[in-house]
């Protein structure tokens, strides 16, 4: 891993965050919390979620404009999230666990693909987010 400078960053190192850092969730209490609400927390996690990243670095589209395309464009989200969870582990100059590609799971296999998604994305997120200093899910 390297910092922002370029230089290597010994494993196991916190590198300094640029902005707020995000709360790691459980993949599994959101996945609960989403059928017991028949779907609606789906779009409070998405608006959390585009949130966090553009409080962090203060790009990509932010919880409000995720939550109109996810309305919309529903199919999109998988593969924006992905790819702005990619370019954050990009600009640290750490290898993405995921990538816009990672999408075509949901995509492709929609309930099962979808979950697949769901948890490679978020275990991505909280990765990052406990490597920025955020309290790791017990």
């Amino acid at each position: 891993m390297a910092n922002a400078e370029g230089a290597a960053v010994p494993a196991g190192r916190v590198v300094p965050a640029i902005g707020v850092v995000g709360r790691p969730t459980s993949p599994a209490r959101q996945i609960l919390m989403t059928i017991i609400t028949l779907g609606v927390w789906a779009i409070v996690w998405t608006y959390r979620q585009y949130e966090d990243l553009k409080n962090y670095n203060g790009e990509g589209m932010g919880g409000g404009l995720a939550v109109v395309v996810s309305i919309f464009l529903g199919f999109l989200i998988p593969f924006l999230l992905a790819s702005q969870v990619a370019r954050l582990y990009l600009s640290d100059r750490q290898q993405p666990p995921v990538s816009a590609m990672t999408g075509l799971w949901a995509l492709l296999l929609p309930v099962v693909g979808g979950l697949v998604w769901y948890v490679k994305v978020q275990r991505a997120i909280n990765n990052f987010w406990v490597s920025k200093g955020a309290v790791e899910l017990s």
